[in-house]
């Protein structure tokens, strides 16, 4: 990844921050025709190990040992030359898009071990049901029709070998580019312009705080 140094994230909290505020992932590997990529829901379990699940049928669920690459994509968005007060001033600016990336770097491992599986369908499920007004839970469908289910799913334990965090958000700007960015963020106020704005001001509080 093109990882210029104005835009390199290093900080474990914020990365991992990322990685559990939006758990859908792309998995990137060698497959046996070339490279392949699945989009998988992941829960980071701790600083070294990701876990999700995909059906028998999906090529990981043989890959057994395979290098993968993940991809966590945060909040992103357009940003309009306009919006720079430097622009006005002298014209020499262009359009760019301001977003937030994570790329991890392991190994992955299937599971089979039912156990194991049902616990981590729990987990997600009271995670992502959390927020409902009556949360469903594993236990609320059938017996017979959980342990049909968990036969056609596989686990998989992704080994964290390395993780690197691009965040573009105008931070190779002067203050007054950056102030504007965040003015045109709030007056177009589309899809997600209120997130970016939120993290771009929160990076911004925390390279002063370095």
């Amino acid at each position: 990844m093109y990882l210029p140094k104005s835009f390199h994230e290093t900080r474990p909290d914020v990365l991992h921050a990322l990685m559990r505020d939006y758990p859908f992932a792309t998995i990137v590997m060698h497959g046996n025709d070339g490279l392949v990529a699945n989009h998988v829901p992941l829960e980071l379990v701790s600083d070294t190990s990701l876990h999700g699940h995909v059906a028998r049928g999906n090529e990981l669920a043989k890959a057994d040992g395979a290098e993968v690459l993940v991809i966590f994509h945060g909040v992103d968005g357009y940003v309009s030359p306009s919006w720079y007060p430097s622009k006005h001033e002298t014209g020499r600016e262009v359009p760019t898009w301001n977003y937030a990336v994570i790329h991890v770097h392991g190994r992955l491992r299937v599971v089979e071990d039912q156990a194991w599986l049902r616990q981590l369908l729990e987990r997600l499920t009271d995670r992502h049901e959390a927020s409902q007004p009556k949360p469903w839970h594993v236990s609320d469908a059938p017996e017979d029709h959980i342990e049909k289910m968990l036969r056609l799913i596989v686990g998989i334990d992704i080994a964290i070998d390395g993780i690197e965090g691009k965040f573009k958000l105008s931070q190779n700007h002067p203050d007054a580019n950056r102030a504007g960015v965040l003015k045109g963020l709030a007056e177009r106020n589309g899809r997600r312009d209120a997130e970016l704005a939120e993290l771009m001001q929160h990076t911004e509080e925390r390279r002063h705080e370095r």
